[in-house]
């Protein structure tokens, strides 16, 4: 049971990190805010399409990855 929910941890990981990177950037960090990019820095964006679908496997991602931990440090 526990080597099944460390792989499954393993894998929960990876697809994690992978989806984290695969998102675009919010804002253009400190010299968008300076530069004019307030707006994008401040205001409210709803993410579309893609971004939408990767934000919200990062929350359940993150959430599994997270169970997942504590369910093996109990059972350890």
């Amino acid at each position: 049971m526990q080597i099944f929910l460390t792989i499954l941890l393993i894998i929960t990981s990876l697809a994690l990190v992978v989806v984290v990177l695969l998102q675009s950037g919010k804002s253009a960090g400190l010299s968008g805010a300076i530069a004019g990019g307030a707006e994008t820095l401040f205001g409210k964006q709803k993410a579309r399409g893609l971004d939408l679908v990767l934000h919200r496997a990062t929350i359940v991602l993150a959430v599994l990855f997270f169970l997942l931990t504590l369910t093996i440090a109990y059972f350890a």
